[in-house]
């Protein structure tokens, strides 16, 4: 990916959360959905958006993608007032699977229960 293209992409990514977090008045869109990246093409025509849902509620994600694939129209209005690209691509949103494996083991691990061994523990109370 280019310098240019990298550069939309992050203006994308921040500008799209921006309106997702606090912009958006739907009920089933909530603090917890995230844009977890985005990549636009060289042409910018179109621009591929994962989202993440971070609170851990996966069953949500089909309904989320729909509220926000039926919203793309006040989404790209409110973009183009936002950003400065020769055109406002055409979103594809998508649910970021990967997004959440990684919160789903991050989760698993914080709940188990490893015992210390003898020599773990700090020396520097000695």
């Amino acid at each position: 990916m280019s310098n240019r293209t990298e550069r939309a992409s992050s203006t994308l990514q921040k500008a799209l959360q921006e309106i997702i977090s606090n912009q958006m008045n739907d009920p089933r869109i909530n603090s917890f959905v995230g844009v977890s990246e985005v990549k636009v093409t060289p042409d910018f025509r179109f621009a591929k958006v994962k989202i993440a849902i971070t609170d851990g509620s996966y069953e949500k994600a089909p309904e989320v993608i729909r509220v926000l694939k039926k919203s793309e129209g006040y989404i790209k209005n409110t973009l183009a007032k936002m950003i400065d690209m020769p055109f406002v691509p055409k979103l594809d949103f998508v649910f970021d699977k990967n997004m959440q494996n990684a919160i789903r083991i991050e989760q698993i691990l914080k709940g188990l229960d490893i015992p210390k061994k003898e020599g773990d523990e700090d020396e520097s109370d000695e």
